[in-house]
């Protein structure tokens, strides 16, 4: 579908939906004077928050709020914004949004006003996709390694790292325009002992892009096993909360109970699912069989059985179902009753934790292996949130320079390696990117953002 114009007005709701005490409507474009001039009177002083009435076609109030007013090219957006800031009923914001849109504004497209200020050079495209992973930030830690994106600490890693490699194909390059000039030995060395440095620094920002994006996106953990061994128990434990109903009677759970829970900082999903057995009720059926759906799409599979009893026949037939893909670990609850002390054992079979959802006992284990299986890595300042087009950008950079290494001593085709990694690197900021790739990342910002 063809865009609309990046020169139009535009204006949007801002602020979630629903009722509030405040709610803003955005407006950016050029020339913003004529609809300031008939929605409040008149155009206000730059940067200073001035009550006004906003009126309607008929000259009638619609709301009395307070209006900012940020010219081009001191704003977000780069242009000239009116933030039109009235009570947060959805009916009052609808009818300002309206007149507006009256006097000659369009409706902004998800992501439009993040998408004007990476095209104006207000910020990198890393930082524009920080502002919505901000928003959408599930935990503090997470909310953090956001904001250090947004402040651009990502984007000056991945420009020095682009910085490094420019320099490197300067003295490379330099032979290919004077190739009576050959590389000796001693610059030979040179360029090994740059590219090892450089292949140190892409490594650590991969590595803290690979911690951002656990944090990002969670990890998908299930709860399986046979009826009354305590999924719902533990779900419950986990979440520090009665979610999920507990009785003695075998078959309680019959659908999906999903919670995000945190540990240490890093968002988890958990989804209790019904006792998987042979089912004879038709209801209890539809909840094994959605049990089965679950655990397909999901990255971790905690398989709950007695510690009294062990790992039984049922559930190693439940165990010889669940794809190899998938990472297991086999919960030993109800140690209790027992008598097992709580422990964490790894062995070529997966994770075995013994541990007590109803005494406490272990529940701390059990966090460290999900942490584990998460791939988190308790970090610094070096940790940013990161998108998977971001991680495959890094990893393709250093497949380049992997194949650079084994080219030195072959001027054009080192340097063409070189600038394979410098264009990846240089496509998550956004100095190299498709107008398509710009669509798909701005179309799942929300409106007004």
């Amino acid at each position: 579908m063809a865009r609309q114009a990046d020169s139009d007005v535009i204006a949007a709701i801002a602020t979630a939906s629903g009722q509030a005490g405040i709610g803003v409507v955005r407006v950016s474009g050029k020339n913003l004077g004529p609809i300031a001039t008939q929605l409040i009177g008149a155009i206000p002083a730059p940067r200073l928050a001035k009550r006004a009435r906003f009126r309607g076609a008929d000259g009638e109030p619609i709301d009395d709020g307070v209006v900012l007013f940020f010219p081009g090219p001191a704003s977000y957006t780069g242009e000239d914004v009116l933030e039109l800031q009235g009570h947060g009923g959805p009916v009052v914001l609808q009818m300002v949004l309206r007149r507006c849109l009256e006097l000659g504004a369009r409706l902004a497209e998800p992501g439009e006003f993040s998408r004007r200020a990476f095209l104006n050079d207000k910020i990198d495209l890393a930082q524009a996709e920080a502002v919505a992973d901000l928003i959408e930030a599930a935990t503090e830690t997470a909310a953090r390694c956001a904001l250090r994106s947004l402040r651009g600490e990502f984007s000056k890693v991945i420009g020095n790292l682009a910085k490094q490699l420019v320099e490197l194909r300067m003295l490379v390059e330099a032979t290919l325009d004077f190739p009576e000039e050959e590389i000796d030995a001693v610059d030979q060395e040179n360029i090994r002992a740059g590219l090892q440095r450089i292949g140190e620094a892409l490594a650590r920002a991969l590595q803290g892009a690979q911690q951002g994006s656990v944090l990002r996106s969670g990890l998908q953990v299930v709860l399986a096993g046979q009826p009354n061994v305590g999924k719902s128990s533990l779900l419950n434990r986990l979440a520090g909360e009665d979610l999920a109903i507990v009785t003695e009677i075998p078959g309680t759970t019959r659908d999906a109970v999903r919670q995000a829970i945190q540990v240490n900082g890093v968002p988890m999903n958990i989804v209790d699912t019904a006792g998987l057995r042979e089912a004879t009720d038709p209801v209890e059926a539809i909840g094994v069989a959605r049990a089965w759906t679950v655990i397909e799409r999901t990255e971790v599979v905690l398989l709950v059985v007695d510690a009294r009893a062990g790992v039984t026949t049922a559930d190693q037939q439940i165990l010889a179902r669940i794809p190899d893909k998938k990472k297991r670990v086999t919960v030993f609850n109800k140690i209790d009753l027992s008598g097992d002390a709580p422990r964490v054992v790894e062995s070529e079979e997966g994770w075995h934790v013994y541990l007590s959802a109803k005494s406490d006992e272990g529940i701390e284990g059990l966090r460290r292996v999900l942490l584990v299986l998460a791939g988190w890595r308790p970090g610094g300042e070096d940790i940013f949130i990161a998108r998977e087009r971001h991680l495959i950008a890094l990893e393709r950079a250093g497949e380049a320079l992997g194949h650079a290494e084994a080219l030195v001593g072959q001027s054009d085709l080192f340097a063409e390696e070189l600038r394979l990694a410098q264009r990846e690197l240089s496509a998550i900021t956004g100095e190299f990117t498709a107008d398509d790739l710009l669509g798909e990342i701005f179309s799942r910002f929300c409106v007004g953002k």
